[in-house]
């Protein structure tokens, strides 16, 4: 059944796996709305469908604004929102794409590039945003853990630099399509394991490769428990991760957004090195990327 809810605007998050809507009044949030209709499981006429079943519930005329981020402005998306050359701001709504042949006002909001090395972003640029609207004036370096970890460099607003880190999609092949499956439980952990892990591979992660299959060895032999195991190859990988990103995390302001699993093990494993890191929520930085972005449209400066 429709609500009675006319919002104001509309913001999304349009990923690759799933598309979560919320019904905006100003800053505030009027219903949220959720679908597995990620921008992976779509073709290019499958789009304007899956936004229509996601706002159904809403009374949403054509002229509402509606202000979207992720994948839904890649090169495979709805229509493509080219990226950005940092260093700049994360997020510049003037450059925000409209979509074409649509009868509904959506604006698409594009990612970050960089050329040395290379590297692309796209949806955390609205996150950042998020959280430098939230934090004005903040500067340092910003973790958002996730299948493909981002590590920014923050200064005076702008992303100066970045680089992605693959730990997470390291993470679940290992876990679950290498031999390492065996000997690494869905769930369950160990910190002491965890802790020891880091250290051993910042220490040294040039034997990442090795340390990652004495997880198999120590199973086999000495039983060990499968808990065990995935607390070690997180702490592994995640370890190798911070040895590859000290120049951006050692001796600055940190902050993580990201989902609370994912934000606890970063906070510990650099909480290990003395580095203490601000948290954050995801969705909240998201939602005030998007609000930020909807205000410069509306009342460009």
């Amino acid at each position: 059944m429709t609500q009675q809810i006319t919002p104001e605007w509309i913001a999304l998050d349009w990923g690759t796996s799933n598309l979560r809507g919320w019904a905006m009044q100003g800053s505030s949030v009027l219903a949220k709305a959720q679908s597995d209709a990620g921008m992976g499981g779509l073709a290019k006429d499958g789009f304007p469908n899956a936004l229509d079943a996601l706002l159904a519930d809403w009374q949403v005329p054509a002229a509402t604004p509606i202000i979207a981020c992720g994948m839904v402005g890649s090169r495979q998306g709805w229509q493509e929102a080219p990226y950005r050359a940092v260093p700049c701001p994360p997020l510049a709504a003037g450059n925000a794409v409209k979509v074409t042949g649509s009868p509904r006002d959506i604006r698409l909001l594009p990612g970050l590039r960089q050329t040395t090395p290379s590297d692309v972003m796209r949806g955390e640029e609205t996150q950042i945003a998020g959280f430098l609207a939230l934090n004005d004036g903040w500067d340092g370096v910003i973790c958002l853990p996730g299948t493909h970890t981002k590590w920014v460099q923050v200064s005076a607003g702008e992303v100066i630099s970045f680089q992605t880190y693959m730990t997470g999609e390291l993470f679940a092949l290992l876990s679950r399509q290498s031999v390492l499956r065996h000997s690494v439980a869905s769930e369950g952990w160990d910190d002491a394991t965890f802790d020891f892990a880091v250290e051993e591979a910042l220490s040294k992660p040039e034997k990442l490769a090795a340390r990652l299959f004495a997880i198999r060895a120590d199973d086999l032999l000495d039983g060990t428990s499968t808990a065990v195991g995935r607390a070690r190859l997180s702490g592994l990988l995640i370890g190798a991760e911070l040895a590859a990103a000290r120049p951006y995390w050692l001796g600055t302001n940190i902050a993580l957004i990201g989902d609370e699993a994912a934000s606890d093990a970063y906070a510990r494993a650099l909480q290990t090195q003395g580095a203490a890191a601000t948290r954050t929520d995801a969705t909240r930085m998201t939602l005030a990327g998007l609000t930020a972005a909807y205000r410069d449209i509306k009342e460009p400066q």
